[in-house]
């Protein structure tokens, strides 16, 4: 289990190793999406280790807890590797990734069945709904939790993403932490030759929310702007600028590596650059 820790080199040699070990299990299933995988690793690193997110790893359910959802589904290679450094399951276990009948049900998409998995998602544009449903569920219960969730840019074009925006500033979610792995690389294109996204920041402070916008690979950047204290009546969008397969050169930017394994060759040279 790794320690959390606010000392930013510490966390930068952890999200090292995140990639390599997301790397690793992509390419020992064959099939994954590595470079989505990548581009949020300093992000998913400051979150579980670097003390912004409550919970217990032994007591995944403790009512408790703050709360986190993979909005972008597909990034599984990603939040597995994570959740099983911070303790929610054995690392050994990460060996059942993508295969069927694994230990931990360590499937393409997340499964609440997962500890450490709060609910299924990947259908991309619903986990923001999602996310915002269980904050206020918080308000209802009387509890003090946070909840983040990591969007995907290309999911930006769904429609139910806006919805949800709409509904958390009306309903004054202020412990809603939507943060966009804005890494520009869709599926098959580039993000702003399918729907231009910008002025990003301009659409969600016209929705109501506080926006922060930093480098998504400066880690006191991403430290910052997760320790900042809420603002009382506004959920908060963290834009994080990142690179689609950070990390490794002939994957930063590259549309091609969005769901497509690394083979032997690619594995190894990912993973000395990544040294």
């Amino acid at each position: 289990m790794t320690v959390c820790t606010d000392d930013i080199a510490s966390l930068e040699q952890e999200a090292k190793e995140v990639r390599r070990q997301s790397l690793q299990i992509i390419h020992d299933a064959g099939s994954g999406h590595p470079g989505g995988s990548l581009s949020g690793a300093d992000i998913l690193t400051a979150l579980y280790f670097g003390g912004i997110m409550q919970f217990d790893a032994s007591n995944p359910k403790d009512p408790a807890r703050d709360r986190f959802v993979l909005s972008k589904g597909h990034a599984t290679g990603l939040l597995y590797t994570v959740l099983a450094r911070a303790g929610f399951f054995p690392q050994e276990d990460l060996v059942g990734y993508r295969k069927i009948n694994s230990k931990r049900n360590l499937s393409g998409h997340p499964h609440p069945k997962t500890p450490g998995v709060e609910i299924a998602t990947g259908s991309l544009g619903q986990g923001l709904s999602v996310a915002h449903g269980i904050a206020l569920s918080a308000r209802l219960d009387g509890l003090d939790f946070k909840v983040y969730t990591l969007l995907g840019d290309g999911e930006l074009q769904e429609g139910q993403i806006w919805e949800a925006a709409m509904s958390a500033q009306k309903f004054k979610t202020n412990n809603l932490i939507a943060i966009v792995d804005f890494n520009k690389v869709a599926q098959d294109n580039i993000t702003k030759d399918l729907k231009d996204l910008e002025p990003l920041e301009d659409k969600w402070s016209a929705f109501g929310w506080e926006v922060i916008r930093i480098d998504g690979h400066n880690m006191t950047e991403v430290m910052g702007a997760l320790k900042r204290p809420l603002d009382k009546t506004r959920p908060r969008v963290i834009i994080a600028d990142t690179v689609k397969g950070k990390g490794v050169s002939f994957m930063e930017g590259k549309t091609a590596w969005h769901g497509v394994a690394p083979g032997d060759e690619d594995l190894e040279r990912a993973l000395k650059e990544l040294e």
